[in-house]
């Protein structure tokens, strides 16, 4: 008799209840995915970490006590590898920089279908980045309609411009050297050197430094 596979470990850390609930709910209905724990604050979080650790974390931006950001820091610092998908709302662009530096790898809209969340939680759960689209059309709207200076930025190649578009595009190192019809490792030793070059940790840092630059039309 074959065995069932281990469902992937969620928590959920939002400050309203109703939207927990509901969120928990729709989780749960997924083959891959069930909700084991939830917090209404980043101290709660923090706290459950303590007794065990996640596969994924599905994480609010505003809550008392201790918002996303600072519980982000604190969970990052503590459990390096851990994996934070921010949940996020319409007017929170300004908040994007400090979660990704915080170590966040995904963002997801709250009015998200469940279709979109399951993305995410399989992007990141394979070591990806994800944006929804609709927040990075945000994102770039809010930085062409702000005041923000350019920033200086390393000169890319034009090859590493090439990839750096189709990274903030989504697709992954394999389909970026089907795409471009250069060998995936090819793919992976100029996505280190753009990643060098901006200084970024991470893909998601790596988005958000393209289009604070200007480097990519979204």
């Amino acid at each position: 008799m074959t065995s069932k596979p281990t469902k992937r470990k969620v928590i959920i850390v939002d400050d309203h209840t109703l939207f927990r609930n509901g969120l928990r709910i729709l989780l749960n209905t997924l083959e891959d995915y069930q909700v084991v724990a939830e917090a209404a604050n980043g101290k709660q979080f923090i706290e459950l970490l303590e007794k065990d650790l996640p596969d994924l974390v599905l994480l609010d931006i505003n809550m008392p006590v201790m918002d996303g950001i600072e519980a982000a820091t604190i969970a990052q610092k503590l459990y390096p590898d851990i994996k934070i998908i921010t949940l996020s709302m319409y007017g929170e662009e300004d908040y994007y920089y400090k979660m990704v530096n915080a170590g966040v790898k995904g963002f997801v809209l709250k009015n998200s279908d469940i279709k979109e969340v399951k993305t995410a939680l399989d992007v990141v759960f394979e070591g990806g980045s994800f944006f929804s689209s609709e927040l990075l059309q945000n994102l770039v709207a809010s930085l062409k309609s702000s005041s923000r200076s350019k920033e200086v930025h390393a000169e890319l190649s034009e090859r590493e411009m090439e990839i750096l578009i189709l990274i903030c595009q989504g697709l992954s190192n394999q389909e970026i050297g089907d795409k471009l019809f250069i060998s995936k490792r090819t793919v992976d030793k100029h996505r280190a050197n753009i990643l060098e070059k901006s200084e970024s940790k991470n893909t998601a840092q790596l988005v958000v430094y393209a289009i604070k630059n200007k480097l990519v039309e979204l």
